[in-house]
């Protein structure tokens, strides 16, 4: 059996203040370092062979700290990268909202329909950050894999391992920053055993 350990980065300067990150990159809070900790804490007797992250600093952060004391090496992946959000990067979402409610509106609330974005398209996304997942589960079988990303990376991912059409993407829960969701793999079947958990969140750390 193949085992995925999916999570998102810890808190961002950014996120503190709903600016648009995407492909761009801020760093870490002290509540998103203390959030990667509480998680590595959480997963520390937890089997992990091999670790890979988006190639943006918060995440890559975000799972240095979690891998903590085991001896694996980090691997960047651009695939695991945000969203290319084009213009809208760098700005918050009120101001991205009052610019263009109409296509604000239509990426939260009907991603299928967007047609034309100033950044990367949902199909271009979807094909990158899901073949990028699935080519590491195929290179590493048999492995336990912890991955480092992004809310919107988790969100298309698992809603492949769900099944779900992309209409229906922001229909629950948006992914929190370090949630945990992990997925079993075993002869072409996909098992979701976690979901946007954050269990981990009421561990004390000093």
């Amino acid at each position: 059996m193949t085992r995925l350990y999916l999570t998102r980065h810890g808190e961002t300067e950014w996120n503190l203040i709903k600016k648009v990150q995407g492909s761009r990159d801020s760093n870490l809070t002290q509540k998103g370092i203390i959030q990667a900790t509480k998680l590595g804490k959480y997963l520390e007797n937890t089997d992990i062979d091999v670790i890979y992250s988006s190639s943006s600093g918060r995440a890559y952060n975000t799972a240095k700290i979690i891998a903590g004391n085991r001896n694996i090496e980090v691997i960047k992946m651009d695939g695991l990268k945000e969203m290319n959000l084009g213009i809208w990067e760098g700005k918050t979402f009120e101001v991205i909202k009052e610019d263009n409610e109409e296509m604000y509106d239509t990426f939260w609330n009907k991603p299928h329909l967007v047609k034309e974005f100033p950044g990367e398209s949902f199909s271009e996304f979807e094909k990158r950050v899901v073949g990028t997942v699935l080519d590491i589960a195929e290179s590493n079988k048999g492995k336990d894999i912890l991955i480092v990303a992004h809310a919107l990376v988790l969100k298309v991912v698992m809603s492949f391992f769900e099944n779900r059409p992309l209409e229906k993407l922001f229909e629950d829960h948006f992914m929190y920053s370090t949630c945990l969701n992990e997925v079993e793999i075993l002869d072409g079947e996909y098992k979701i055993v976690k979901y946007n958990q954050t269990d981990h969140y009421d561990i004390e750390v000093g």
